[in-house]
């Protein structure tokens, strides 16, 4: 053979093995793709199908909000795989949005630790906001200037909630700690008040110490809520406040019921007069008396949601304080051995009541759901939804040294048959 030919022989042997490799190459690589596409479509597949809400208080799915977004995002940039915008516990203890880290800081939230297995870009992001400061995220919490120190007042500080779409329906506030400047001895805020004003529901000015306590507002459409603090410098006193602030969607199954300004979840528990606290006033009322701690001028209901295969519920004074139902009259009057029973019980109630509907006691049934005087002793009732009604007017001239009311309930199962 000649060697011009054995040459172009070598040449064309050298080039089909050339592109031979090529496609190899190209097929190992696009096998190799398709693998990892797979394996993410697996990963994505069981997150996709999570429900896109949490309930905090029942631990089961419902509409609550979402801070930002209301879907999964994709962050291809970050990291491969979705994860949702749940809501996390931070290292902190506090309650966040999950979110990218960029995110977080650029909504000047501070970040309280992992929470996603998928990327370590993920954050529980915490939202805190004081005085002067608005927000669309759900879990913001609410504070005094320099918290935890205490603030010694003047001004008003207040926080703008605004819903960040028509979903979302209520918002529940819980009280952290709120210890503000106690009433006059006639029951009025006039020294220091939280307001919360521009949502479909009516909330009383609310003064004193009230840690522990919590409301929900209704919001109108997508028009914002407002919270204030307005304080006195005039009048020496450590306030601190720290309000958890929640949203609800509006088809969460922890909506509060319609007229509920507060909203009980378990079996049983306790739940009391705002301001409430056993020790009396030291403040003298408009006639130079002792005067109240109840505060004036309230109407709202305490709602207790029914469990399954409840029939009726109790309500009583907590044992362990005789002071804990004391709305009208004078206390230093009685003999404390009698307060808490029958004998200072009173259905003759037109100034401060709660209302019980459809009440029994001893499984008679009473002429009247009105209670006030300064005992309430074991009342039942299988009236639905569970409510107590409470009323307070602005006379509390004769209402001398009250504290208002501290309550505990348990729900009544239903009878085998």
């Amino acid at each position: 053979m000649p060697a011009a030919a054995t040459h172009s022989s070598r040449l064309l042997a050298i080039v089909a093995i050339f592109f031979s490799s090529y496609i190899l190459g190209i097929y190992s690589a696009a096998r190799a793709s398709s693998q990892q596409v797979q394996q993410v479509q697996q990963l994505e597949a069981p997150l996709a199908s999570q429900n896109d809400s949490l309930d905090l208080q029942a631990g089961t799915n419902s509409s609550l909000a979402r801070s930002d977004s209301r879907h999964p995002r994709w962050f291809p940039f970050y990291t491969i795989g979705r994860f949702s915008n749940d809501i996390c516990t931070g290292n902190n203890l506090l309650l966040g949005t999950c979110v990218i880290s960029g995110e977080c800081s650029d909504n000047s939230g501070v970040g309280a630790g992992s929470c996603s297995t998928i990327t370590s870009q993920a954050i529980c992001c915490i939202y805190q906001r004081t005085c002067g400061a608005s927000t669309s995220y759900n879990n913001t919490y609410f504070y005094n200037s320099n918290y935890p120190a205490p603030y010694a007042g003047g001004g008003r500080c207040s926080i703008v909630v605004t819903p960040p779409d028509s979903s979302i329906c209520q918002l529940r506030v819980d009280f952290l700690a709120l210890s503000l400047a106690p009433p006059t001895g006639d029951g009025l805020c006039s020294t220091d008040a939280l307001t919360i004003t521009g949502g479909a529901s009516q909330v009383p000015s609310i003064c004193g110490e009230n840690s522990g306590q919590h409301v929900y507002v209704d919001f109108n459409g997508v028009s914002p809520i407002t919270i204030s603090v307005a304080t006195s410098a005039g009048y020496t006193f450590n306030r601190q406040w720290q309000l958890q602030i929640r949203m609800l969607g509006c088809s969460s199954a922890t909506l509060a019921p319609s007229g509920c300004l507060q909203y009980y979840m378990p079996t049983s528990g306790t739940f009391a007069s705002f301001n409430y606290v056993s020790a009396a006033s030291s403040a003298l009322n408009s006639i130079g008396v002792q005067g109240t701690r109840q505060l004036a001028n309230t109407r709202y209901g305490i709602c207790i949601r029914k469990a399954a295969g409840i029939c009726s519920i109790t309500y009583r004074q907590v044992g362990s304080d005789t002071y804990s139902f004391t709305l009208t009259n004078d206390v230093g009057a009685v003999d404390p051995a009698l307060l808490a029973t029958s004998s200072v019980q009173s259905q003759d109630c037109t100034t401060d009541y709660i209302v019980i509907p459809a009440p029994t006691q001893g499984g008679v049934s009473l002429a009247s759901d009105r209670f006030c005087g300064l005992g309430l002793v074991s009342t039942t009732t299988s009236a639905k939804p569970f409510v107590v009604y409470t009323v307070t007017d602005g006379n509390e001239d004769m209402d001398i040294s009250n504290r208002g009311f501290y309550l505990s309930y348990s729900q009544n199962a239903c009878p085998i048959l």
